[in-house]
């Protein structure tokens, strides 16, 4: 049973300590004897309280269009994934202005949590400085929060380029940041946090504390910020650290990292917890939003479906890829179909306690599919596997958690920085990764080629796993060579027909209106003036 979802439970306090402004304190003669700002966090343990809230935001937090949900909905933009909702549909035909629902929500996400963790390093510096006692624990709360801040400015700039960047927890709108130059802030202090955080956080934790950022979670992701900043010697470099000195190493089974049984271990470095029989308020929905839309209800279905990959992205993966069980659902029981020629339901076919029709991959079911002849119940949909638990008795009932940090991205970013450097075996990383899939190791190739093979096995790898479209716009820029992102949104646009016309807003996410007008220190991404 998972035990760390403690981290939920103290947010409202958190909130209410550092967020949410005392009205009329001011008026009162007496001293109040309640929380303020001023008289939190006297201690470790209480400095320990404010740090999970900071977790609480990579995960479902207060919001149904959550942190994660948001940069699926960002996902479609590539076209490889698609969904009927509005904003899988406006990403998908390329629609995205600077209103955005979703981009509003995962800035505003962002910068919460951005906030809450300048407030506990700043506390933390203030606590040592006044000598509070266990400063072991005050030391690796601040490097959790310093990892959780780069964590969230990370996952920004990759999606936003210029953004704004502060240190100092705001206090009012004389405190608002510039994005001026903001990718470069950005980078430098994402750089400067996870070599900090690093130095101080322990290799593991123990069972009390799982879930919480270790010294290899900071490293892993700032071999992604160095490829981010094009630092190919020091990717390279801190990526050799943790294949040689943590022990890591990938799962045999690529589909162990999705698996509620194979959760915080192995090659899985980060994670957000998630379990609903641990707390009965969890209600992930990226379960709910990723099942087929005819799975019956009482199997973990919903009747929702609102994004899956498409059928063409589904059919470029090698037959013989072993990721391809792991990724994508192959067959599932199905109320699609109806009854056979007796009027009575077929022989049980997927348990049996479940008598249902089985749905399997390869082309749309057909309304009136004999329902006792298996070849005709097929889809043409790439279900998501990662994601979804099949049979579940509710779909708020998952127990998945929402992984981060996989070994197998260290193991191509060290391929990635050692092919741009020149320096290392550019093959070492991708090859393990490419052997756990059940495909032929790679050699003798050019540097380009290299570079296309690496991105290509990023995108095999990490397919609706919130990866895709900011590595291959990372890769990419609008009008030049190569061009990943381009080359995918254009396929889509050809394969499908779709009413939309690459361009160069397709490389970058506008900043919200809301910001904009609110804060009067930054400036549009150009694309969107």
């Amino acid at each position: 049973m998972k035990t760390y979802n403690k981290f939920r439970y103290y947010r409202l306090l958190f909130l209410f300590a550092i967020g949410i402004p005392l009205v009329g304190c001011s008026d009162l003669e007496e001293n109040p004897d309640f929380t303020t700002q001023d008289n939190f966090f006297a201690t470790a343990e209480q400095l320990e309280l404010g740090v999970n809230a900071v977790y609480d935001g990579i995960g479902y937090g207060r919001d149904w269009e959550n942190f994660y949900y948001n940069r699926f909905v960002f996902e479609c933009l590539v076209g490889y994934q698609v969904g009927w909702e509005k904003g899988p549909l406006d990403f998908q035909n390329g629609n995205v202005n600077t209103s955005d629902f979703y981009i509003g929500k995962y800035w505003r996400i962002s910068y919460e949590n951005i906030n809450r963790a300048n407030a506990i390093i700043g506390k933390a510096d203030q606590l040592k400085e006044e000598g509070a006692p266990n400063t072991a624990l005050i030391d690796r709360v601040k490097a959790e929060a310093m990892f959780l801040r780069a964590f969230y400015y990370y996952n920004l700039v990759r999606y936003f380029d210029n953004i704004p960047v502060t240190t100092q927890k705001t206090e009012s709108d004389k405190d608002l940041p510039s994005n001026e130059n903001g990718k470069r802030l950005a980078l430098d202090l994402i750089e400067d946090d996870l070599t900090m955080a690093a130095s101080i956080l322990p290799e593991s934790h123990d069972s009390a504390n799982i879930g919480r950022a270790t010294k290899w979670a900071a490293m892993a992701l700032l071999v992604k910020a160095y490829l981010q900043d094009e630092k190919w010697g020091e990717a390279r470099t801190t990526a050799e650290t943790i294949m040689d000195e943590s022990g890591i190493s990938l799962f045999d089974d690529f589909a162990q990292n999705f698996s509620v049984a194979d959760e915080n271990s192995g090659e899985r470095i980060f994670e957000a917890q998630v379990s609903a029989s641990a707390n009965s308020g969890e209600n992930q929905v990226y379960h709910q939003h990723f099942i087929p839309g005819d799975l019956p209800n009482d199997l973990g279905g919903v009747g929702w479906h609102w994004l899956n990959s498409t059928k063409a992205f589904r059919e470029k993966y090698d037959p013989n890829d072993k990721r391809i069980a792991g990724t994508f659902i192959s067959e599932y029981p199905t109320t699609r179909v109806g009854p056979n020629s007796a009027g009575e339901r077929p022989v049980v076919r997927w348990s049996a306690d479940a008598p249902y029709n089985l749905s399997r991959f390869g082309g749309m079911v057909s309304a009136d599919a004999d329902p006792d002849n298996p070849d005709e119940l097929i889809f043409s949909n790439g279900w998501s596997a990662k994601y979804t638990e099949m049979g579940i008795s509710n779909a708020n009932l998952t127990e998945k958690n929402i992984v981060y940090l996989r070994y197998a991205d260290v193991l191509l970013g060290h391929s990635e920085a050692a092919n741009e450097s020149g320096t290392g075996d550019p093959y070492l990383g991708i090859n393990l990764v490419r052997e756990r899939a059940g495909l032929d190791p790679l050699s003798d190739l050019s540097k380009e080629l290299l570079r296309d093979a690496i991105v290509n096995e990023r995108v095999m790898e990490f397919a609706m796993e919130c990866e895709v479209y900011p590595e291959l716009k990372r890769k990419s820029t609008f009008g030049g060579t190569p061009d990943y992102l381009g080359d995918y949104i254009q396929e889509f646009i050809d394969t499908y027909d779709v009413d939309r016309t690459l361009k160069a807003k397709d490389y970058v996410l506008p900043i919200p209106l809301n910001e904009v007008l609110g804060n009067p220190n930054v400036t549009q991404n150009p694309q969107y003036q």
